[in-house]
């Protein structure tokens, strides 16, 4: 297997833009349109939020993001691995770096939402020392949302 490589991109990169097609066409699989939370990048704000891929060789096999909440929380977004190339540590890796980058701009920690029936992502951030929280922000009223949050 060739080494798993993890860089910083722009919004409108396009091997993000593919994974995080695929992240949406999977999540449509499981929820309405209502309970899935994108994110905007069409929104001029969408330039704060700080994304990450990671390549298998050249390969585009996972992705991340970091956007701030406020000035002592950011929210882990659109937090993807490709299926194929899960259980390789991949995830880890991206998270480990985001975590990294949100220390970096000082945040206390991070924040997020995902959907109750991602029993793999909940397994995964729980692993990973997130810690279950009361739902929050547009998330509230979201029947299908659990929320975590990771102190740094």
């Amino acid at each position: 297997m060739h080494e798993i490589t993890l860089e910083i991109v722009k919004p409108t990169h396009s091997d993000l833009a593919q994974l995080i097609s695929r992240l949406d066409i999977y999540l449509e699989e499981l929820y309405p349109p209502e309970e899935i939370f994108k994110v905007d990048f069409n929104d001029p704000k969408v330039e704060n939020i700080i994304f990450v891929m990671a390549y298998l060789g050249n390969i585009p096999v996972g992705c991340g993001a970091i956007s701030p909440l406020d000035e002592k929380y950011t929210e882990l977004k659109r937090f993807y691995v490709d299926p194929h190339y899960r259980r390789h540590g991949i995830a880890g890796k991206i998270l480990y770096m985001l975590e990294n980058k949100a220390r970096e701009f000082a945040y206390s920690a991070i924040k997020l939402e995902t959907g109750d029936r991602l029993t793999e992502a909940i397994h995964f951030y729980k692993k990973h020392g997130f810690v279950s929280i009361e739902k929050y922000g547009e998330y509230v009223d979201c029947e299908s949302s659990v929320c975590y949050e990771k102190t740094l």
